[in-house]
């Protein structure tokens, strides 16, 4: 597969057309990752999430060139809503994040297509694509607060959460269920009014938890804190490769069950279409003869003798 051969070499055509592959081509996915696998899951994984506007893609930007300057080979994967009308990701993060791309850090958007899971998903096999091809730390951006941010969590060995002095309601932002889940939680725009209040905030709120994340200001604009920002990152980078092996084999049993999951998913959808049971209690339904419970119970029966 001349394919592996450029993407071992790094080559970002190469890059490109993997990761194209691993979102819509679910056949030929396969055949890569089964290809790659045994060459995964060495690189460090990191999170970066936090409300829209917090600044995180000219955050990332900088903080990847401090990044390889400490000898690092970082790449970045930035998860964005669908565009409603290719269905592609929307690539406005590229726009902001053109200073690194320069210094020649790989970036790609990944759509989110909307779906649970459909994120995971692509981003597993996207990190192992940049893995192969020698990048680390692999950075994952992602927009907003949600689910996304959850699975993302799952799959990064650190998690930053971004926020910044105008993201309306400080301790409201806070608690919108991004406090579980920092290893680092930043203070950015900080030459903005309101950044020692909501530095204080975060402070109160998850500085005292028990996982006692780090708290930190940056200011892009100013060009402060970038520096300790990536220090740290180079930093957590060593201590977690030593726990890496372990958290991949939980991260793998996570990915299995998902799998397993999805293919039952997909062979229960295919029974339901062509099943004569399923269309006789759904005319009952319909009708009224019968509730949702007793009608799923009794098709579901139906399948699972």
């Amino acid at each position: 597969m001349d394919l592996l051969v450029d993407l071992k070499k790094g080559k970002r055509g190469a890059i490109a057309k993997a990761i194209t592959i691993i979102e819509n081509n679910h056949q030929d996915a396969k055949k890569i990752i089964k290809k790659i696998f045994k060459e995964t899951g060495k690189s460090i994984v990191i999170g970066i999430t936090g409300p829209a506007g917090a600044g995180k893609s000219s955050l990332i930007n900088k903080t990847v060139i401090e990044l390889k300057k400490l000898h690092t080979k970082p790449a970045v994967l930035a998860v964005d809503p669908t565009s409603h009308v290719t269905g592609g990701a929307i690539l406005g993060d590229r726009v902001r994040m053109s200073e690194s791309t320069d210094s020649g850090t790989y970036i790609r958007s990944i759509a989110s297509r909307g779906a649970i899971g459909a994120v995971s998903r692509s981003l597993r096999n996207s990190i192992r694509i940049l893995e192969y091809a020698g990048f680390n730390p692999i950075i994952i951006e992602s927009v907003g607060a949600g689910q996304t941010e959850v699975e993302i969590s799952n799959i990064a060995d650190i998690t930053t959460v971004v926020f910044n002095p105008n993201t309306g309601d400080n301790i409201q932002t806070i608690k919108a269920g991004l406090t579980e889940i920092g290893d680092i939680y930043i203070v950015n725009k900080s030459d903005l009014d309101g950044t020692n209040q909501l530095f204080d905030a975060v402070r109160d709120f998850i500085g005292a938890s028990e996982r006692n994340p780090i708290i930190l200001k940056t200011s892009v604009k100013k060009n402060t804190g970038i520096v300790p920002f990536a220090k740290l990152l180079k930093e957590m980078m060593t201590s977690k490769r030593k726990t890496k092996n372990e958290s991949e084999k939980q991260r793998l049993e996570i990915e299995l069950k998902d799998i397993v999951l999805n293919n039952i998913k997909e062979k229960m959808d295919e029974m339901l279409n062509s099943d004569k049971t399923f269309s006789k209690y759904l005319k009952k339904l319909q009708a009224k003869d019968i509730d949702p419970f007793e009608a799923a119970d009794k098709i579901t029966n139906s399948m699972i003798r």
